[in-house]
């Protein structure tokens, strides 16, 4: 049995666009589409951000599901919906609805003053916990329509062996869509080799961008034949090398390693980064858990 692509729904415009790019999963994947919405969720954002404006509960619930169905079936008429609101906080429902998920999306809302240098709560705890890829839909509001605007899907390729999921998921995404997949991998210069200086300027820093060149071919294997795939060594820090990327992208993935025995927020800078300051949806993939 194919397992859905769930949304999480919660009345925002961000939700709204969120089913958007799940009707579009959906219909690539040809599996239903499934919207959820916690209806304490507006309860939790208030903890987590007390500024927020309120919103009555008497507006939500079955009326903005009902809202987002109408939107998807504008948009994609004969896809199979499934809706279920649930008297719950949205991070354990979502975290819960990942089991039976082959995909899961979310808005990222957009927030004001200092709120707006942090990644949505809701989606942070999510891609944090959850067992299945979470896909946060970012961007501005022109790109954030669900459409695939650029051919282009950008794969952040880690340490050797620590991104296998997520290798397969940007496979997978760039073969669906009939787009290109870069495959990019960052590398920084020795310490001790700045740029500039004529003395040592090249072969330190060749061994560096070599050995990053070896890891990525090493890493992706062999290719589909239906995926166009660009490899693309950089020199940088990976959060600043993927931030310039999803500028052109029409989605960025990343891989999240698992570390059991720790509790609160599994995902490293790179994830994180993306998450707040991404130009494109960003897909966190977890990976196999890292035993320490």
């Amino acid at each position: 049995m194919a397992l859905p692509i769930v949304v999480g729904v919660d009345g925002s415009e961000a939700g709204l666009q969120a089913a958007d790019w799940g009707a579009d999963e959906a219909a690539l994947r040809g599996v239903p589409l499934r919207l959820v919405h916690a209806s304490l969720w507006e309860s939790y954002e208030r903890a987590v951000f007390p500024g927020a404006p309120e919103t009555s509960e008497r507006v939500l619930r079955d009326v903005l599901v009902e809202a987002a169905v109408k939107r998807v079936q504008q948009r994609v008429p004969d896809m199979k919906i499934v809706t279920q609101v649930v008297a719950e906080g949205p991070v354990p429902l979502l975290v819960q609805e990942a089991h039976g998920a082959s995909a899961l999306i979310l808005g990222s809302r957009d927030r004001s003053g200092v709120a707006e240098l942090l990644p949505d709560s809701v989606s942070l705890a999510v891609a944090g916990r959850a067992e299945c890829p979470v896909i946060v839909v970012r961007g501005g509001s022109e790109d954030r329509d669900g459409a695939v605007t650029r051919g282009r899907v950008v794969l952040g390729v880690g340490e050797e062996g620590a991104s296998a999921n997520a290798i397969r998921f940007a496979l997978e995404e760039a073969e669906r869509r009939g787009a290109v997949l870069e495959a990019v991998r960052a590398w920084v210069r020795p310490g001790h080799a700045p740029a500039g200086h004529p003395l040592i300027k090249g072969e330190p820093a060749h061994a560096r961008e070599q050995s990053a060149v070896q890891a990525l071919d090493a890493a992706l294997g062999e290719v589909p034949a239906g995926v166009r795939l660009h490899r693309r060594v950089v020199e940088g820090s990976a959060r600043h090398v993927l931030l310039d990327a999803s500028h052109e992208a029409d989605l960025l993935v990343l891989g999240a390693r698992r570390r059991p025995g720790h509790f609160g927020l599994h995902l490293g800078r790179v994830a994180h980064a993306a998450l707040t300051r991404s130009s494109c949806p960003v897909a966190v993939v977890p990976e196999q858990a890292q035993h320490i």
